[in-house]
């Protein structure tokens, strides 16, 4: 399908075709370590750290690029000092903060601390609201380089909006420690606090609060905090965040160095089958997410060490092209995802999320393997990054697999050398908000519509970086089209044949903020009532303007 349409294969670079090398990443990949929340919240103290550490310097964790312990909240004492300043609990911690980063890094890792954005932390302890300048220097003088900052207890000033509020302390917090001699990763939590969890049913903020947190800090946690190990609920909670996380792609594609977080890896978990750890892991890795250990690692069972220490996975989750999987297809059941590596592989990601075991076939053309790579040469090298094991597939055989309930397989392709030129962006458009999928219609004057994602072929569109042409994997021969309808920002959108790539009917433009636009048609595309499709004028943030789309659709 699409055998005329040959694009440069630079593009496969497309998401990252900056001079890297050249920037100054505090965060080039995902931070990997521990941190103590999830699994002992405030039950925290110095030998849990030093124990940690001990353990995964000789486990192999270290090696594996476990290489950050950090302290979550309760950590200090309910008082400052006279000058000020925040003191360590010196019964949690008798030897001192300091001591504790100059004992970790002498076995090779960093330390990191926890503060929060307001006038309290979530535990009750003094928050950093008017001593960000204090807390950062006093941080920094522990050898401190990494900061967790929650978003607890901010009170909003009169005048001020609560998103506005948030964005001054977190962009100051990134002033001073940009200035530091030693600048510190920033962990920014402040979009979860405008998360749906809240009760929040219009997510603009949520939205506003997403487009500025790549300008401040190296990773965002946009959820709700993982289950911790005293909670029931750990799959769904699993399951809310990896939802969340696949809604914001667009910013971890369009600024290298920044990682959405979907928050910790609850490893030991009590109420977690080890299908559903190791499938917390491999989304987690498929996205490109932080890999932060929150359990009681010492204690780890081998079977939970071997998949942590997966080194394809772990390769995946480190690759520098810094992209994120996304959605291929989803109908209830299963989810396929895929994202590009750097080194012009394609990682093809697939989710049980039945209650049975389950087997899937995937049509490589859905994976934006297209069918010039045809005939004797189309071998595709197909590699399992659980068993390591690897076999030849053409595009006739697809990819097959059998998958646990709750378990997700993962695979990297790697190319015919006759497939000289790299993949489109394949996948779903859909709204953020509702999670309708576009759907396409065979009737070249019938309207496309929003559905409720089903899988189908009508679901999964192809997107040309040459032509910013959209058209889906059951009619190659049409392309969505938006016509003006009263000369302003309004119109109609509907599938008509696929006209040159100068044609600004056909020509799609997704914008890092989730909307999408026509050459043609002003406005944006938008999810209007009963699942119609319009154009209309473009609001910030508004829910039926903000789309997801597949990985490397961004800037076309």
């Amino acid at each position: 399908m699409f055998a005329n349409m040959i694009v440069p294969r630079l593009f496969i670079f497309f998401a990252s075709i900056q001079c890297i090398s050249a920037i100054n990443l505090l965060s080039p990949t995902p931070p990997m370590g521990f941190n103590n929340w999830a699994r002992f919240q405030c039950a925290l103290n110095e030998t849990l750290f030093t124990t940690t550490a001990d353990f995964m310097s000789k486990s192999g964790l270290l090696a594996a690029g476990y290489n950050r312990i950090n302290l979550d909240d309760c950590w200090e004492l309910k008082n400052r000092t006279s000058k000020n300043e925040l003191q360590w609990d010196p019964v949690k911690f008798p030897h001192g903060i300091p001591w504790l980063a100059k004992y970790v890094k002498k076995l090779g890792f960093h330390l990191g601390i926890y503060s929060d954005a307001g006038n309290m932390t979530c535990g009750g302890y003094p928050g950093s609201l008017g001593y960000e300048d204090i807390d950062a220097k006093t941080f920094a003088s522990w050898g401190i380089d990494y900061l967790k900052l929650d978003g607890c207890n901010v009170p909003v000033p009169k005048g001020m909006t609560l998103e506005g509020t948030y964005k001054q302390i977190y962009s100051k917090w990134h002033s001073i420690l940009s200035k530091l001699a030693d600048p510190m990763i920033f962990s920014e939590s402040a979009p979860a606090y405008f998360a749906p969890w809240m009760g929040v049913t219009n997510l603009s903020d949520w939205y506003s609060v997403m487009n500025w947190v790549p300008k401040y800090g190296e990773l965002a946690r946009h959820s709700n905090d993982i289950m911790t190990y005293d909670s029931g609920g750990a799959w769904d909670s699993i399951m809310v965040n990896y939802q969340n996380n696949l809604l914001f792609a667009r910013y971890q594609e369009a600024n290298h160095g920044f990682w959405n977080d979907p928050d910790f890896l609850i490893v030991d978990h009590w109420e977690l089958t080890l299908d559903e750890k190791k499938s917390q892991f491999a989304l987690w890795c498929s996205m490109g997410a932080p890999l932060i250990i929150s359990a009681d690692v010492p204690n780890l069972k081998k079977e939970e060490l071997e998949y942590l220490t997966n080194k394809d996975l772990i390769a995946v989750d480190q690759d520098s092209l810094g992209m994120q999987a996304t959605l291929v297809s989803q109908d209830g059941t299963w989810d396929v995802l895929t994202r590009n590596l750097s080194n012009g592989d394609r990682l093809v990601t697939v989710l049980n999320r039945g209650a049975k075991s389950g087997t899937i076939s995937i049509d490589t053309d859905r994976l934006g393997l297209f069918t010039y790579c045809n005939g004797t040469y189309a071998d595709y090298k197909i590699k399992d990054l659980w068993t390591g094991k690897s076999k030849t597939v053409t595009t006739v055989d697809g990819i097959k697999t059998t998958v646990p309930a709750h378990g997700t397989a993962v695979f990297r392709v790697t190319l015919p050398t006759i497939c000289d030129q790299p993949n489109w962006p394949t996948g779903l458009v859909f709204n953020t908000a509702s999670f309708n999928c576009l759907t396409g219609n065979h009737n070249p004057l019938v309207e496309v519509s929003f559905r409720k994602c089903n899988g189908s072929d009508s679901q999964v569109w192809s997107l040309n970086p040459e032509g910013g042409r959209l058209r889906t994997q059951d009619d190659g021969t049409r392309c969505l089209i938006a016509m003006p309808g009263d000369g302003t920002a309004n119109g109609t959108v509907y599938m008509n044949r696929c006209e040159g790539k100068g044609v600004q009917r056909q020509k799609w433009h997704y914008d890092v903020n989730g909307n999408l636009k026509n050459g043609f048609t002003k406005g944006c595309l938008t999810e209007a009532a009963g699942g119609k499709v319009v154009m209309s004028e473009c609001g910030n943030g508004v829910n039926e303007q903000v789309f997801g789309m597949p990985s490397g659709s961004v800037g076309i």
